[in-house]
């Protein structure tokens, strides 16, 4: 069963991906990217991962994607052969963000410790 899981997600991010990129003409998302969805067991509830390059137009983003979200179900409806077609719920990925962070504070650590080398040979010479 996982497996089909793995599949049909696989294709309904495909597919998303290309709603997005062929279909939903608006200025307001900037370039944007389907990330992750996550299926439900029962493959009837769909958690689609978007990321969006522009950080301050995220909040703005997610507000138009679930205004068009019948739209976009609907599209994805006629691309997609099952018995039933998900109900998509979307969320912002932030692991760019993350990751961004985690190296903020390994270079910060890094430079940190070649300070501290420095200050200890000028201190045994």
């Amino acid at each position: 069963m996982i497996h089909r899981l793995d599949r049909v997600s696989s294709l309904i991010k495909e597919e998303l991906s290309l709603i997005f990129l062929h279909k939903v003409q608006d200025e307001t998302f900037g370039m944007i990217t389907v990330t992750n969805v996550k299926m439900s067991p029962d493959l009837r509830h769909t958690k689609v991962y978007l990321s969006v390059y522009e950080k301050d137009k995220r909040n703005d983003v997610l507000k138009r994607v679930n205004e068009i979200k019948g739209m976009i179900r609907s599209e994805l409806a006629s691309r997609i052969q099952m018995r039933f077609v998900p109900e998509l719920h979307f969320f912002i990925d932030d692991t760019l963000d993350y990751v961004e962070k985690m190296e903020g504070l390994f270079k910060k650590i890094h430079s940190e410790d070649k300070t501290n080398d420095s200050d200890n040979e000028n201190n045994n010479a």
